[in-house]
């Protein structure tokens, strides 16, 4: 599994608030969620996302509420993985949930800048910045989470598998 795209960076403590609004809450749905992702902090953000993109962000990324809507919400976007030096419990076990591919590393954080094209190998957990010519590790997925990844997450896992 691998992922390719331009980085949008963000720092710490981007808590679900900021993900996704509380105000658009009223809905499930992750096309209408994806509308409205990041706006808070990124304006116009729905706008220069493409499909494949990456966020990549520092400490404590997804704090805040036990919401779904968050990694939902950026999925539906086109996000394809987000990268962070530390993720709020919570939004890392949602992420995996739903199937949004996430990988600490804070050396990568500190090196990737906004606009940086990397690529990531999920299975090996090589990040590779294509814009500066480096590499960085991060753990790689265990098997089973490649697994869930590859269905679009648990639900998909579970009906696949039974």
């Amino acid at each position: 599994m691998r992922a390719q795209g331009t980085v949008f960076k963000y720092g710490n403590n981007v808590d679900t608030d900021v993900i996704i609004p509380a105000r658009y809450l009223n809905t499930s749905d992750p096309e209408e969620l994806a509308k409205h992702c990041m706006e808070d902090i990124d304006e116009g953000f729905q706008q220069k996302v493409k499909s494949g993109d990456i966020i990549v962000a520092d400490k404590n990324f997804g704090c805040g509420s036990s919401r779904e809507h968050a990694p939902i919400a950026i999925k539906a976007a086109g996000i394809s993985c987000v990268i962070a030096s530390s993720f709020a419990r919570i939004f890392y076990r949602n992420a995996i949930n739903i199937g949004l591919p996430i990988l600490e590393c804070e050396e990568a954080v500190k090196s990737i800048d906004a606009g940086d094209e990397i690529e990531v190998d999920f299975k090996a957990g090589t990040i590779y910045n294509v814009t500066k010519e480096q590499s960085y590790q991060a753990q790689g997925f265990p098997e089973f989470m490649q697994k869930l990844m590859a269905a679009d997450g648990l639900i998909g896992y579970i009906r696949g598998n039974l």
